[in-house]
Order: structure tokens, then sequence, then C-alpha cells
């Protein structure tokens, strides 16, 4: 592979700002068959003031509607398990309910809300890489059993654990870039894809004894390892969880460094391949307002009573909508400051 072309700093940052301004604030620096909401997104200054006033780890339902959801939001990336009785395409819905934009939800394969966990990792990786230059913005990971597996997978392969350089994908042809670094928006300097961080990943109900069956032997050691190439990892587990070789107890997620590491004992009555389905739990105003009042905590809430809804899949369903809007809402506000500390022009 030939060495990356050599750029002047200069240059780099004159180009970051006019393509991060372009992306984020309403022209198309690179038009693309799948345009992400940030590329005709025009924010006008009093709500850029409003978002920025925003308090991450406290957002309300009327914030999201009122003031969050006019801001660019990072991609959702939600991998179902290798046995997708359920998708994740009602997990999807649930957040699309909660009020997250729903084309950062869609895979760009096929349009679905779901995506395959039978995935090249490395190529999963390299299109973080793709979506962070054109975007602004790391996307967020979350899967469900096996893709569970895929999400710590891929954060191994961004940190170099399974080779030292990875090519930029392009999602969009489904072919690999003829690169293995990108142009970083915010400062305008190369980068390689090897080291990029995401904001927030999940994984639920994932375990050792699929990975075994499935000839998956290369995570066995490392599935309870997060490195650094996450900022805030939430693993949800079930004690007794014959299909993810959990029996009494689960494993707990450990950092490795610096990530920002949570464990969650999911409730007895919630089941494996079940645990997407969350939609329902959006309409109902009972569930719904529990969803919205809820703040990670060592011991969680009491559920709530009122509602004949089934409540086994309360917990993560509220826990993961949780972070999904409060990096929303971080990386909105880096985007903002970012226009204002280089006086980039609104659209």
């Amino acid at each position: 592979m030939a060495p990356p072309r050599p750029f002047s700093i200069r240059a780099l940052r004159r180009a970051s700002v006019t393509a991060l301004a372009a992306i984020a604030f309403g022209a198309s620096a690179n038009a693309a068959a799948d345009p992400s909401p940030l590329q005709s997104t025009a924010i006008d200054a009093a709500t850029e003031a409003r978002i920025l006033a925003l308090v991450p780890e406290s957002i309300s339902d009327r914030d999201v509607r009122e003031v969050l959801s006019r801001a660019p939001a990072p991609r959702i990336i939600n991998l179902q398990g290798s046995v997708p009785v359920v998708t994740m395409a009602p997990f999807a819905e649930f957040l699309v309910a909660m009020g997250y934009p729903r084309q950062r939800l869609r895979n760009p394969d096929d349009g679905s809300l779901t995506y395959n966990s039978f995935v090249d990792a490395r190529e999963l990786a390299g299109a973080m890489a793709w979506y962070y230059e054109r975007d602004g913005m790391m996307p967020m990971l979350i899967g469900h059993s096996q893709g569970g597996m895929v999400v710590i997978r891929v954060l191994d392969e961004l940190a170099g654990d399974f080779g030292d350089s990875l090519p930029v994908w392009n999602p969009q042809r489904g072919v690999a870039e003829d690169r293995t670094v990108i142009l970083d928006p915010y400062n305008g300097a190369q980068r390689s894809v090897v080291g990029l961080q995401v904001p927030y990943a999940a994984a639920l109900a994932t375990g050792k004894l699929p990975r075994l069956l499935l000839g998956q032997w290369s995570m066995l050691s490392r599935l309870r390892d997060i490195p650094d190439t996450v900022e805030e990892f939430t693993g949800f587990s079930l004690e007794w969880d014959p299909i993810a070789g959990n029996f009494g107890a689960a494993e707990p997620y450990r950092p490795t460094g610096s990530a920002r590491v949570r464990n969650v004992t999911l409730p007895a009555q919630a089941n494996h391949l079940t645990l997407p389905r969350t939609e329902e739990l959006a309409f109902d105003p009972v569930t719904r307002d529990w969803i919205n009042r809820y703040v990670p905590a060592d011991s969680p809430p009491a559920l709530p009573t009122g509602t004949e809804l089934d409540l086994a899949n309360l917990l993560h369903a509220a826990d993961i909508w949780y972070s999904v809007k409060k990096h929303w809402c971080l990386e909105a506000q880096r985007l903002i400051r970012f226009r204002r500390t280089h006086n980039v022009p609104l659209q």
C-alpha cells in the first residue's frame, strides 16, 4: 500500500474547518447517496445557545423534543445476535420513539434498523473512521449477544490489538479505501484509524460459551476486557443465562486502562433472546416517565407500578437511553463550540 500523501499542517487545518462547517451546518462537502442529517441541518444562534445550555447528564423528555432534536446526532450501529429471533430493529424503534433521528440508525446496506453480527470487525472499525471524518462524530455501538462481541472486537481493532493499521472502509460503496489514515475534522491532522475512540458502547447478554461453540476463540480471553478506545462502556448481563454461559453469576467487564466501565445485572425475568423488545416502553406514559427520570446508580430504582406492560426490559432500555442522549448532547456541543471557535459562518 502506498504511503499517505503528505499535507501541510496549514492546508490540513484550513480543509478541516471548511469540511466540518459544510458537513455540520448545511453544505455537503462530500455529497453521498445516503446524506447525513448533519449535511442539511442549519442551526441558528438561539438554538445553538439552547443546546450549549443543556446539562448532558440531566436531559429531560422536553429537552430532547424541543432542543436536542434540532442538533446533529452521531450514528448508532445496533448489532443483532447470531440467531436474531429478535433483531435490533425493535430497540432502534424504541430510540426513535424516545426522540433519536431515525436516519442516524439506518444501516446503509439495506436501510434497515439493525446490523448483522456476522460482519468483519476490521471493516466496521474502518467504517467508524470514515463516519468520523465525514460527520465530525464517531458512531456509538450497541450490540446484543454476538453483536456485543463484535462491539468489543471493534474496540480491540481500534486499539491495534489485531494489527497496527486498519484501512478506511467506505460503507456506502462497500469497499476499502487505499489509506489507513483520515483527516481529523477538528485539528486538521492526519491520524491513523487505529487509536480512534468511540464515545459510548454497550453489550447486552454477551457470553463466552457461544464464542467457544462458534469457534471465535480469539475473543475468549479478551471478552471482558475493555480497551481505551471507548470513553464509556456498559455491559448488561443476566446471572442465569445458559445461552451466554452464565450459571448463577456473570463475569464482570473491566477496563484495561482509562475507559469508564459499568456492569449492570438485568432482572431475573429478562430473557436473553428478547432483550431488544423495548419499543412499547416508549409509548406507555408510566414507563416513559420512569425512563426519562432514570439516572444510573449502584442500585437501580424500584420499577414503576400502574402499568400492564412487561417490565423485564425496562432497566437496560432506560440505562442505554440515558447514555445515548448524554453523548448525543456532548457531541453536538462539541461541534457547536468548534464552529464558534473557528468563526465558521452558518449556511
